[in-house]
């Protein structure tokens, strides 16, 4: 199903603990108005005692707790309680599918967008539709169109676009005199001189699965330019996949640093969790991450000035030039099978309220803009300057059908690689296959 607006290249609107266990009960089975803790359905009167289960993925919620903190003050105000049951990363989408088909879903759910793709999570088969909700038309139009499908709105969303960069250390770069990298031999040659100097070129984190995956498929601009058409040709499966150069060169790239020892010696055991402190000790020289991870760190090691010590480039894999933007984000979702849809609403239009997005910007330290143009952004003007000036590109992953449904195989791929299981090739002829046989399961048309 195709949507015109992801025709489009989406520029930037800049004013735009794991909780241990799998879900438990929903509160979505039929049956009588009460649920096991006697509450009273919507449809019953009294909301006062209804427990709303909301299930998500571990980062599907901010780390700081801000989305639990308004849930506490929709509580005070309404009585209507919030359980948050939260599963790994690694097993959420197949856990969720295997919820929803079998009607023990919780009443909301958070997944990745946008839903309009094939190879999504169909929501738009399981969710209530949201279109005529007051706050649906505050939303900005590229956050609106990801939880759509056929024009009808089934969830909402609040980060701004993402875009993911190099950021590295200004203090190291002075001291050897390195300059920004604009291609990958750049790129190259300032790792080995940080590698030279007795620290690690770049904070690599494999264990998390999704990190070491990101240069494949945010750098679609070289995708593009090669052809402009080529994400929409991918999808009818006019172009293969195995035709596009650039996923094996950046592999082979990947594979270059890793044995040459950019990444250091624990990459393969490095969690994303410790990144920050990574970069808060000065002995890493760059990792990739957002604008606002700048604002992570600064936030748990207020002695590191990140803001200040730490600047941003674009990823050179392959030569790369553009930053990928991804419009889409985690959203939430009511499961329509749910007792408590209207309940449920309540609590999206207590999140959606303007203060209530305010408090999630200010208590979110690595988010620097809401897909909400009412609220103000938290970039300088320095980092205004510098996004305006960077030429942008749509990520694979949110425009090609079958690649984010894989994305952590995809990080086991790489994993293999770099234990020397698989080669670059192999990791191609992999991902290809993968997304062959999503396609067929789908009984996508364009595969038959």
């Amino acid at each position: 199903m195709k949507n015109q607006v992801w025709k489009k290249i989406i520029g930037v609107s800049l004013a735009s603990v794991m909780t241990a266990g799998m879900l438990a009960g929903c509160g979505s089975d039929g049956g009588s108005g009460d649920d096991a803790s006697g509450n009273e359905s919507s449809s019953g009167g009294d909301s006062k005692g209804v427990t709303l289960t909301f299930g998500s993925h571990q980062s599907g919620l901010p780390t700081s707790g801000i989305v639990q903190d308004l849930a506490k003050e929709f509580e005070e105000e309404t009585g209507i309680k919030v359980d948050f049951q939260i599963s790994p990363d690694a097993q959420w989408r197949d856990l969720i599918k295997v919820k929803l088909d079998s009607g023990e879903a919780p009443d909301i759910i958070c997944v990745d967008t946008p839903i309009a793709l094939a190879s999504s999570i169909h929501m738009d088969q399981y969710s209530v539709e949201l279109t005529d909700q007051e706050w649906v038309k505050r939303m900005d139009e590229s956050a609106r169109d990801a939880v759509s499908v056929d024009g009808k709105v089934y969830g909402t969303t609040f980060p701004g676009a993402k875009m993911y960069f190099y950021l590295y250390n200004k203090d190291i770069f002075e001291e050897l005199n390195l300059e920004v990298p604009a291609n990958y031999a750049e790129f190259k040659d300032v790792c080995q001189k940080i590698l030279d100097a007795g620290k690690t070129p770049v904070y690599e984190a494999t264990t998390n699965g999704w990190h070491q995956v990101l240069p494949l498929f945010e750098t679609g601009g070289l995708w593009l330019a090669d052809d402009p058409d080529v994400y929409d040709k991918l999808n009818a499966n006019e172009t293969k996949l195995e035709d596009i150069p650039h996923l094996l060169t950046i592999l082979q790239q990947l594979d270059e640093c890793a044995k040459a020892g950019y990444f250091g010696a624990d990459y393969l055991s490095n969690t994303w969790e410790n990144a920050k402190q990574a970069m808060a000790s000065g002995e890493y020289g760059m990792t990739i991450a957002e604008l606002g991870f700048r604002g992570e760190i600064q936030n748990d090691y207020p002695d590191f000035d990140a803001m200040e010590k730490l600047g941003a480039f674009v990823m050179p894999w392959g030569d790369n030039q553009a930053i990928g933007v991804n419009p889409a984000s985690n959203a939430y979702f009511i499961n329509k099978e749910s007792k408590y849809t209207e309940e449920a609403k309540q609590f999206f239009e207590f999140l959606t309220k303007p203060e209530n997005l305010q408090k999630r910007l200010d208590g979110q330290p690595e988010l620097s803009a809401l897909c909400w143009s009412e609220i103000e952004s938290k970039y300088s003007q320095e980092d205004q300057a510098f996004l305006d000036s960077l030429e942008k590109a749509n990520v694979v992953q949110v425009f090609v059908n079958y690649i984010d449904s894989q994305w952590m195989d995809v990080g086991k791929d790489l994993e293999s690689m770099y234990t020397g299981a698989m080669t670059p090739q192999d990791v191609v002829d992999t991902i290809v296959q993968r997304r062959n046989e999503q396609a067929k399961l789908q009984r996508d048309p364009a595969w038959e």
